[in-house]
């Protein structure tokens, strides 16, 4: 079972392990590149992109230092490396041993969270990265050829992700969903936030308007976020849903009239009749051992 992973901001002393991990992963990525990973490319790296680019890390804490797994920093270890330039992602790396993990989707949406509309560059010929990319809602805007190594580059963008909140509430395990009018798919209670509102004001207004329910932002607090595609209208967008806790466990709702109908839902039901994001949510509540598996 893999370890839990947080994302830092990157460290000086983080530098030898994210080396390593950068050099491992460009010869994994471009085998069409003579000397990648080492020379002058790996000294631009140390020199200049480690010290000017925003760079954060992730760092899985409990993993050990045998059988290859990364480097360690003395703070767990080194598993990935996202650089940024503003918007534009310089660079998003994993050590080779840690792909598949979602790490890359982890660094990505840290890095939409903090600027929203992303863009970068990445080689023609590295067809997992241009894959990776597209199953996260980028698309190609231009093309360019390299200088330094003639290969072709493609430039993607990604809009900023539709951003919502979602309440948390369960009951005998089974987890609050309510359904629109027009709708067959049940969602999260909860919605998008409308301007100045935090997510806690945006989470209270939404259970007022969709279900009559008093719950002061107060009284709300942060669980997890979940990042998906969206459902319906928005088909396609990426979506950050933060997900709340907290309010009174006795409730009596009464729909709004955009909602159709609400019910508690477990595991099975949830995948059978509501959003690919609720599903994510279910999958959290039941590591965390609120639902049953």
């Amino acid at each position: 079972m893999s370890s839990p992973t947080i994302i830092r901001p990157y460290r000086p002393a983080d530098a030898p392990a994210v080396m390593d991990l950068w050099s491992r992963a460009v010869r994994r990525a471009h085998p069409f590149i003579e000397g990648e990973g080492t020379g002058e490319r790996a000294r631009t790296v140390r020199e200049v992109y480690l010290a000017q680019a925003d760079n954060w890390v992730a760092v899985a804490e409990d993993e050990g230092e045998g059988g290859g797994e990364g480097r360690r920093d003395g703070d767990g270890t080194v598993l990935g490396l996202l650089g940024l330039l503003g918007s534009e992602i310089g660079g998003l790396f994993v050590a080779p041993e840690a792909q598949g993990r979602g790490i890359g989707a982890q660094l990505l949406e840290h890095a939409a969270s903090l600027h929203g509309a992303l863009t970068l560059e990445v080689f023609a010929r590295n067809t997992a990265a241009r894959a990776f990319y597209a199953h996260l809602g980028f698309t190609e805007r231009a093309r360019r050829t390299d200088e330094a190594t003639g290969e072709t580059l493609l430039a993607l963008d990604r809009p900023a992700p539709l951003r919502s909140v979602g309440w948390l509430h369960v009951r005998d395990g089974r987890l609050l969903s309510v359904r629109t009018r027009g709708n067959d798919t049940f969602y999260l209670p909860g919605g998008k936030y409308e301007p100045g509102e935090t997510a806690p004001e945006a989470l209270s207004r939404e259970l007022s308007e969709e279900l009559g329910l008093t719950v002061p932002a107060a009284d709300l607090t942060e669980a997890f976020v979940v990042h998906a595609t969206a459902h319906g209208a928005n088909a396609g967008r990426r979506l950050h849903m933060t997900c709340f806790t907290g309010g009174p466990q006795d409730i009596a709702p009464v729909p709004g009239r955009e909602i159709a109908e609400y019910a508690w839902f477990d595991r099975h039901e949830a995948r059978e009749r509501c959003a690919p994001a609720h599903m994510k949510v279910v999958n959290r509540l039941i590591a965390q051992g609120r639902m049953a598996a």
